[in-house]
């Protein structure tokens, strides 16, 4: 049996062979099993009984994503996610939207201007980034310093793989460190802003400690930066190879959450996610013992033919549409609402104002790298009925 390699620009060819082949896989080399069919990929996501999000993570001063909601398992996780929810609710993200759509305006007419474009430079990028600053209550002019802190942290995680590296480390204390003085200056003075909100939070005559507010502010910041750039950028390069479907939504506006569904499925930001099993657990016909860690391939599990029919077929009429890009059962993203919103808005104004956006031919795409997110690092893009 022949084996394949994965391309990290078009992995899904290396996800359908393991899945026919090898679809619960030890890799030696690494000490780590792999897992790729939709159910077993859910199963690894959701059985917290089964396998850990919190076992192996490191907690430090340093390093507050350690112990933050998505690195914990109930009961502490139901607690700390019931305390950010009082903070983070629906009217608060819904209540965005006319914001959000002025940061769309004000960055698209500037593309406008210009012509053309590299999508993830100008739009893309800076969007998800000016949204959570402004949630936070963080000054506009820290804003560079946050996205430089989120892409080198996404960079080390995915690809060191361990979350005891030295690079992991770096970004997260810079921005512990930030945070701790803005928590500061809002204990003093609070704002509008989810900050502050947190502050104030209570569940049962307890708060966040300031530990548990800085490894849900790092997490924000790197989850709500990272993947809504991706799923905006996957959804110009997905559309763009797929003119027919294209014209369907420049046409029919109302199409685009459905077509932002099918790219989470199609082009999923978030790839894979790691676990640790904690008591041995029959899998796809091998055991996965204690101690061992797992990687959940959610890229190929929303590829599954055995649960989306059609699967390598980009289908914006695609119902039902059971993706699992944000993940499955008790830590399904906390942020997938604001990034449903942030991409819709995106891309209904990129839409309005510049007609159809069209990737440049010599376009040279170059992967993100690791095996966490998926993406490219530039995009370069011709704006209405220009000529690529």
């Amino acid at each position: 049996m022949e084996n394949i390699t994965r391309d990290p620009l078009d992995p899904f060819p290396w996800y359908n062979f393991m899945r026919k082949n090898m679809p619960v896989f030890y890799d030696e080399k690494n000490g780590i099993w792999h897992v790729f069919r939709y159910n077993d990929v859910k199963k690894v996501l959701s059985d917290y009984t089964s396998f850990s999000s919190s076992e192996g993570r490191v907690e430090s001063s340093s390093n507050p994503i350690g112990s933050s909601i998505i690195s914990t398992d109930p009961p502490r996780h139901t607690h700390l996610r019931s305390l950010v929810n009082k903070a983070f609710t629906p009217r608060r993200v819904q209540e965005m939207a006319p914001r959000i759509r002025e940061i769309a305006d004000e960055l698209v007419d500037s593309m406008v201007r210009k012509g053309e474009s590299n999508l993830v430079e100008d739009y893309s990028g800076p969007l998800p980034v000016i949204v959570i600053a402004e949630l936070l209550g963080i000054p506009p002019e820290d804003r560079k310093k946050f996205k430089k802190w989120s892409d080198e942290l996404v960079s080390g995680t995915s690809e060191g793989m361990d979350e005891t590296s030295t690079e992991y480390f770096d970004p997260q204390a810079a921005m512990a460190e930030y945070f701790r003085k803005i928590i500061e200056v809002k204990r003093k003075s609070p704002g509008n802003d989810l900050i502050s909100s947190l502050l104030e939070a209570e569940l049962d005559g307890e708060k966040l400690s300031e530990f548990d507010l800085l490894g849900f502010c790092v997490l924000l910041l790197v989850a709500g930066n990272e993947t809504t750039t991706n799923l905006i950028t996957n959804a110009v390069l997905t559309l763009s190879k797929n003119q027919e479907k294209y014209e369907r939504i420049l046409k029919d506006h109302s199409l685009i959450p459905a077509m932002v569904e099918e790219v989470l499925r199609y082009r999923s930001p978030v790839q894979s996610m790691f676990r640790t099993c904690i008591k041995d657990t029959d899998l796809g016909g091998k055991t996965i013992h204690t101690g061992e860690p797992v990687l959940a391939w959610i890229g190929s599990a929303n590829h599954d033919d055995m649960e989306f029919k059609d699967s390598g077929e980009f289908n914006i009429d695609r119902t039902p549409n059971r993706h699992i890009a944000f993940g499955e059962g008790v830590h399904f993203c906390l942020g997938a609402p604001l990034a449903r919103l942030e991409a819709k808005i995106a891309l209904e104004t990129l839409m309005e104002k510049a007609g159809k956006v069209t990737v440049k031919k010599d376009a040279e795409l170059e992967p993100l790298g690791g095996v966490i997110v998926y993406g490219v690092k530039h995009l370069p893009v011709s704006l209405g009925n220009q000529k690529s």
